[in-house]
């Protein structure tokens, strides 16, 4: 009995260590990928060069039935928290669990916004970190609705579309600010999957209604 008391000790003790690697690990490689990347390309500037391209908006020149619909969507706790939430990032682990693939990320728009500027889709533990540390850094240097601004310019939405207002263009001959009720359902789901979920994907109101009824659940 005194044998397995320590067998069971020691490997409490293995895994303790080997969980703490790896923790330091993936966070130092996550912290040299965030710095090789602010470094060679620095926020200010690639916000800069963002906002000078042809089909920018401001938040004033989009539809607030839009805005509203994609934080609903997206992040509902936006301007409560500073670049991460813990719930839904749990949420999400469950719901991945439950449906057994990657159906749920759990982001906040800000990371949304760091892993579009400076990082590739890769699912890769170090990347996630450096995303973290991005988002910090976006938070601490831009207000809140600098954020979602830019993020609302720079979202795919399929069919080499990106930002709000060349998708309103693109898909419904209007401008981000006179997208309608349907319209602005559509943009906002189509961000969930830009290649499947897109409005010329999705021509019909009934693949639409399923679509928002799956991914909201």
């Amino acid at each position: 009995m005194k044998l397995i008391r320590k067998l069971f000790g020691f490997l409490v003790k293995v895994t303790f260590l080997l969980v703490l690697a790896n923790v330091i690990y993936f966070g130092l490689s996550g912290w040299i990928m965030y710095r090789e990347c602010i470094t060679d390309a620095p926020l200010q500037t690639v916000v800069q060069d963002i906002r000078d391209q042809k089909n920018y908006v401001s938040l004033d020149e989009i539809s607030d039935e839009y805005i509203d619909a994609l934080l609903k969507s997206e992040d509902q706790v936006f301007y409560q928290h500073h670049g991460f939430n813990v719930v839904s990032t749990v949420r999400a682990l469950f719901r991945n669990i439950q449906e057994g693939y990657y159906a749920e990320g759990g982001s906040t728009i800000t990371q949304q916004l760091a892993k579009n500027l400076y990082f590739d889709f890769e699912k890769k533990i170090e990347r996630k970190v450096a995303e973290l540390f991005m988002a910090h850094e976006i938070e601490e240097t831009l207000e809140k609705d600098e954020i979602l601004e830019i993020y609302l310019n720079v979202i795919y939405y399929g069919e080499n579309c990106y930002g709000i207002e060349e998708a309103a263009q693109h898909y419904y001959s209007v401008s981000a600010m006179d997208l309608n009720e349907e319209q602005i359902e559509a943009l906002v789901i189509t961000i969930k999957s830009p290649n499947n979920y897109n409005p010329h994907v999705l021509s019909d109101s009934v693949s639409l209604k399923r679509v928002i009824e799956y991914v909201n659940r």
